[in-house]
């Protein structure tokens, strides 16, 4: 009985440890997806501080307002008109010479000696205030920066930072992101023009990537709809969305699942421990709105003490095995004992008889 005892209590025991240390385990991931979260927007923001840097240099400012100058006392819709003609010759022979010139300015020379310093720098395009590009490290797309899609947002009020989500570029097999920088006045703070810069992240997605806890565990980057941006083996190009994600965002939607920042998400291949975090970059950069998730199978996770589990419950059931033998032999053993002391009186009384007679 003291056995059958001992095995429940541990098996209560057992079943306590196995939810303490679920919790545990998701705390834990929680803490990774945080310092994760911490490492890319720390990332990002450096880069961030790396193009606005490169838009205050002097040789920047100086070819933009040089260009400036030259078309100040032309109209609007004359500049316009410039500029549109050139856009629409931009890829033809007529205008080799032109690009000949933009790429060979003192500006340009610059920003391709940052290039080579700077292997994150992928590829960067320099506009006036008209979006007429003056410099860039490679012959851009366009002639006419204002066509393009984030001019809106580093030409409004002062200007501010535009940071695109990541993109691919199958050419290379890397990912990036564009940050787009208002040129601003010096002395007034007004918006002359602006820096677009590609920013390689191949190298921080594979930080992340590579990332794993146990055989099952990963850490994935995602936007903020369950993207994967980044995984073992997965990019954003394949568009896939994450299995854990529907869990993660019902718990993203209420205070308490936030506070807790682990969840247990059921998916295909099984019961998944979800920690996650978000990167807080979406405040300032509407279009990163990316989450870090740092999972693992629950079985996995949780198999040091589901061994012992199952082993306290093999236990009961041999105790009680062994508890009914015993019983059942306590009861045989009894059950002689009575018959041997009902036989005995029986026998003296007939001695007695024949003795008297």
């Amino acid at each position: 009985m003291l056995i059958i005892s001992l095995t429940v209590v541990g098996l209560s025991l057992t079943s306590y440890g196995d939810n303490r240390l679920q919790q545990t385990i998701g705390e834990n991931f929680k803490t990774i997806a945080q310092a994760d979260g911490a490492l890319v927007s720390q990332f990002i923001n450096d880069r961030i501080a790396d193009v606005n840097a490169l838009a205050a240099e002097t040789s920047l400012v100086v070819a933009i307002t040089t260009s400036n100058r030259s078309h100040a006392q032309m109209s609007e819709e004359s500049v316009a008109a410039r500029i549109q003609k050139i856009e629409q010759d931009w890829n033809t022979v007529g205008n080799v010479s032109l690009t000949r010139e933009r790429l060979s300015s003192r500006a340009s020379h610059w920003l391709q000696q940052q290039r080579t310093a700077n292997p994150r720098l992928l590829k960067g395009v320099v506009a006036d205030q008209t979006g007429a590009t003056v410099a860039a490290t490679d012959r851009p797309l366009h002639y006419a920066q204002a066509n393009n899609e984030y001019w809106s947002a580093v030409t409004h009020g002062q200007g501010a930072v535009n940071v695109t989500d990541a993109r691919y570029d199958e050419r290379t097999r890397s990912t990036y992101i564009e940050i787009d920088a208002p040129v601003l006045e010096q002395d007034t703070g007004n918006f002359i023009g602006a820096l677009s810069a590609l920013v390689d992240t191949t190298r921080l997605f594979s930080i992340l990537s590579q990332q794993q806890v146990g055989r099952s565990g990963r850490v994935l980057l995602l936007r903020d709809d369950g993207t994967v941006i980044s995984a073992a083996n997965v990019g954003p190009e394949l568009r896939l969305k994450a299995d854990e994600f529907p869990a993660v965002q019902d718990s993203l939607a209420t205070l308490e699942g936030r506070q807790t920042g682990y969840v247990m998400a059921a998916t295909k291949s099984g019961n998944r421990i979800v920690g996650f975090a978000d990167t807080g970059l979406k405040h300032s950069y509407p279009k990163l709105g990316w989450l870090i998730l740092a999972s693992q199978d629950e079985a996995e996770a949780l198999a040091s003490v589901r061994t012992l589990g199952r082993f306290a419950r093999v236990m009961v059931v041999l105790g009680l095995l062994m508890l009914t033998l015993l019983l059942a032999y306590f009861s045989m053993r009894r059950q002689q004992d009575l018959t041997a002391v009902g036989v005995l009186p029986r026998r003296e009384t007939t001695k007695g008889k024949a003795a008297s007679v």
